[in-house]
């Protein structure tokens, strides 16, 4: 149902590595970038997801209790896709862990404060 979100930067120069990054450990890349926006994501796949700077001129803010979630293929490359987010500007929310019996999740920010977790579902350790 969802196409893409879009995330609000304040520094596209700042942002641009950090998903970077994250889309490679995902296997996709940049499918759109303009001088206010880029996107990642594959034509015809899942959701894509973007960061840009407001078209209102207006600083970009965070959504309280607004959150992405990134699916991954296992709980390593839920550990992997937390590291790298620390490792491009990002600050942890919650360590790479079970949470609950079916789900493993990290949850961090990006450098603009965004809200994101990578996440796989099933029995933790059972990848």
């Amino acid at each position: 149902m969802i196409g893409y979100v879009t995330l609000g930067t304040n520094d596209l120069a700042r942002a641009a590595p950090f998903y970077d990054a994250i889309a490679a450990e995902l296997g996709t890349g940049r499918m759109m970038a303009f001088e206010r926006s880029i996107a990642w994501g594959t034509p015809g796949g899942g959701a894509g997801i973007g960061v840009t700077a407001p078209f209102d001129g207006q600083p970009a803010t965070v959504g309280n209790g607004v959150m992405v979630a990134l699916e991954a293929r296992d709980a390593e490359q839920v550990q992997r896709l937390h590291a790298i987010a620390l490792a491009h500007g990002g600050r942890c929310e919650g360590a790479p862990g079970p949470r609950g019996e079916t789900f493993y999740a990290a949850y961090f920010r990006d450098p603009d404060g965004n809200k994101l977790s990578a996440f796989v579902m099933g029995a933790p350790g059972s990848d």
